[in-house]
């Protein structure tokens, strides 16, 4: 039977765009067909031009060594079918990987603890219900995949378990690298090196980066600070989930996976150039909040929209709109906020 043409253009649209994106996301009811294929079409040549450089620059190599134009390529972005191996390499996870060979596969095996395996199951069907690859219907389904690298990575890291948060970064790393090891070892990266503390049981690292944001909108934004303590509004209330899922099922997919090539590479402050990108680009709206309600309805919208859309452009800004951003004035200002969590908790 032929599909009945619609009369409205967008019909045409999304049967040429698809109600399924490129990682396997149904698109929403409202999804705006004409401008996501007109954005697209820009954004193609782009990932096209980029996609010649990178092969230029890998050459069929399967490593990569960290360096200035390195870096600079990462952050104009990393094509699709090159980003399992920059993500590896960069963060040291293929290291791992080369130095423990059948480590993950002895994880999977181990005796894993029920409470852990009860936690992680319960989970499994929240994680991602609008993609297709995560349904258990679909062959493969990754569902499968998901389970087990929870599990290993609960009793690798026992101190950290399972923390909910978790399943969404590992289903992401399964729908880029396809390969459970690689994401068993990408979560290790991330959650013991890049973002430490993160997903603790304590969770300090994630309070303490709270705070500091809060530090640098001061520093950087006195306005948005301002309305921020004239209304009693706590960080975590508006930022917590932008930095514990980084930023999944807050940006589009194409703009998280942008900004997970930068972290990759050059670690956590790329989450703080992104939160001070968003608010410094909407600090107006923020500041003619009248209420704290006001505030947590204008910090949902401020995610969503052209502005973060067009995932190149937004890259572009999140590297010059915050301004300078040292490892030396992140760690220092962790140091303080740390220290006075800590205080404020005991």
């Amino acid at each position: 039977m032929e599909k009945s043409s619609r009369s409205q253009p967008d019909g045409r649209a999304k049967d040429r765009v698809g109600s399924v994106d490129p990682y396997g996301f149904e698109r929403s009811e409202d999804f705006d067909y004409e401008s996501y294929e007109e954005l697209m079409s820009e954004y193609l040549v782009v990932l096209t031009r980029r996609s010649i450089k990178w092969s230029k620059l890998l050459k069929g190599k399967s490593k990569v060594h960290k360096n200035v134009k390195v870096k600079r390529y990462v952050r104009k972005g990393v094509p699709n079918e090159h980003r399992a191996l920059i993500w590896m390499t960069a963060s040291g996870a293929q290291d791992q990987l080369e130095k423990n060979p059948n480590y993950y596969q002895s994880l999977l095996g181990a005796q894993h603890d029920p409470k852990l395996v009860e936690t992680i199951r319960t989970d499994l069907n929240r994680t991602f219900p609008d993609n297709i690859n995560f349904r258990k219907t679909s062959s493969p389904c990754m569902q499968k995949s998901l389970y087990n690298v929870l599990r290993a990575y609960g009793h690798h890291n026992p101190s950290v378990g399972y923390c909910q948060g978790m399943n969404f970064i590992a289903g992401y790393l399964l729908i880029i690298t396809k390969d459970e090891e690689k994401s068993f070892w990408l979560m290790d990266a991330l959650i013991g090196r890049i973002l430490p503390d993160y997903y603790s049981p304590a969770m300090l690292g994630l309070k303490t980066d709270q705070e500091v944001l809060g530090e640098l909108v001061r520093l950087k934004l006195p306005g948005v600070w301002q309305t921020m303590v004239d209304h009693n509004v706590m960080w975590t209330l508006v930022v917590s989930r932008w930095f514990i899922c980084l930023y999944i099922d807050i940006l589009p997919v194409e703009t998280v996976l942008r900004i997970w090539d930068c972290l990759f590479y050059e670690g956590s402050k790329i989450l703080f150039r992104v939160a001070l990108t968003l608010i410094h680009h909407h600090q107006a709206q923020i500041q003619q909040a009248q209420s704290l309600p006001d505030i947590c309805q204008i910090f949902k919208q401020i995610t969503h929209g052209p502005f973060v859309d067009e995932c190149h452009i937004f890259m572009q800004k999140i590297f010059t709109e915050p301004g300078s951003l040292s490892m030396t004035t992140l760690a220092k200002l962790r140091e303080t906020c740390r220290a006075r969590i800590i205080a404020e908790e005991s």
